[in-house]
């Protein structure tokens, strides 16, 4: 991230000389990660560099195939630059408190919007001055009167929650994975080890270990898609946006309904179908099968029947 237009394209011309930029939408660019952050640095050194969703595989900073296991293996001398890390939809903030290592560094969860509707599936809210410096000084600070807490996918949710091979429709636990030497049962090939096998190798701490000084976090479904199950319908269906933009224009934003909104408001302004959905994804009462190898985890809010 650039404090200013100018930087970003000041960096843009740099990164351009080491790869073709305009060939994809996620371009490949033959640079070491070391690299990049002292290019960025060389070009501003107000930018704020921050590995994107650390525990993907195959080659995030966690990743499986990364030959990285501290920040300081990867970025050496340049790691003291860096004070914030991006979990990722498939992880969440309890899943990194379990490595210590990790405690120095703020935890954003920011959306890799890749359409208009899932703008804002992952958020950070922090209370500061409208401002490049004042967002990064409330983020840098991890003071939960700053920066207030995040907004994250269930991580189940995520594309690579679990380890798998999704061409032989095989999903495994890391114990699993385990026990088959990292093989799919069906194909033999290696299967894809996702995060929650990484987080358990580099873990020392229990599943439920919550540090003195953390920034809490919320989970979230997006309201489409528990209007959609309420209702029965799929999420593009005109009745799940007639019910959507009804219940926006009725209470103001998504995150009014899906956190705030009391019950009565609810169930003044949907269906009562609609209103328990949200309170049970509130209570976290879903059935989610977790993701794997690039398929999304499938959450439900309702048994059959």
């Amino acid at each position: 991230m650039f404090p200013s237009i100018e930087s970003a394209e000041k960096f843009n011309t740099v990164l351009g000389t080491r790869g073709n930029l305009r060939s994809d939408g996620r371009p490949i660019v033959g640079v070491s990660s070391k690299e990049l952050l002292k290019m960025a640095f060389d070009v501003d050194p107000q930018c704020v560099f921050v590995p994107a969703h650390i525990w993907t595989p195959w080659f995030s900073l966690f990743g499986s195939k990364s030959g990285f296991d501290t920040l300081e293996e990867c970025f050496e001398e340049h790691s003291k630059l860096i004070f914030a890390l991006e979990t990722g939809l498939s992880s969440d903030p309890a899943m990194n408190w379990r490595v210590s290592k990790l405690d120095k560094y703020s935890l954003i969860s920011n959306s890799d919007s890749h359409s208009l509707r899932r703008i804002g599936r992952e958020v950070n809210i922090v209370k500061s001055d409208l401002s490049y410096k004042g967002i990064w000084s409330a983020i840098k600070s991890k003071n939960p009167k700053r920066f207030l807490e995040t907004i994250e996918y269930f991580p189940e949710e995520g594309m690579y929650h679990f380890d798998g091979h999704r061409v032989c429709k095989v999903r495994m636990e890391p114990k699993e994975t385990k026990r088959k030497k990292g093989l799919c049962p069906k194909c033999k090939r290696p299967v894809t080890i996702g995060v929650v096998n990484q987080v358990e190798k580099l873990a020392d701490r229990p599943a439920d270990f919550l540090p003195p000084k953390h920034v809490p976090f919320k989970n979230m479904v997006p309201l489409d898609e528990i209007i959609a199950e309420s209702l029965g319908v799929g999420v593009a269906s005109k009745k799940v946006q007639t019910e959507y933009l009804s219940l926006i224009e009725k209470m103001g934003s998504e995150f009014f309904v899906l956190y705030e909104a009391s019950l009565s408001q609810l169930a003044g302004a949907t269906t009562p179908e609609v209103a328990e959905g949200i309170k049970r994804v509130r209570e976290k009462r879903l059935f989610i099968d977790p993701g794997y190898d690039g398929e999304y985890g499938k959450v439900k809010i309702f048994e059959r029947g």
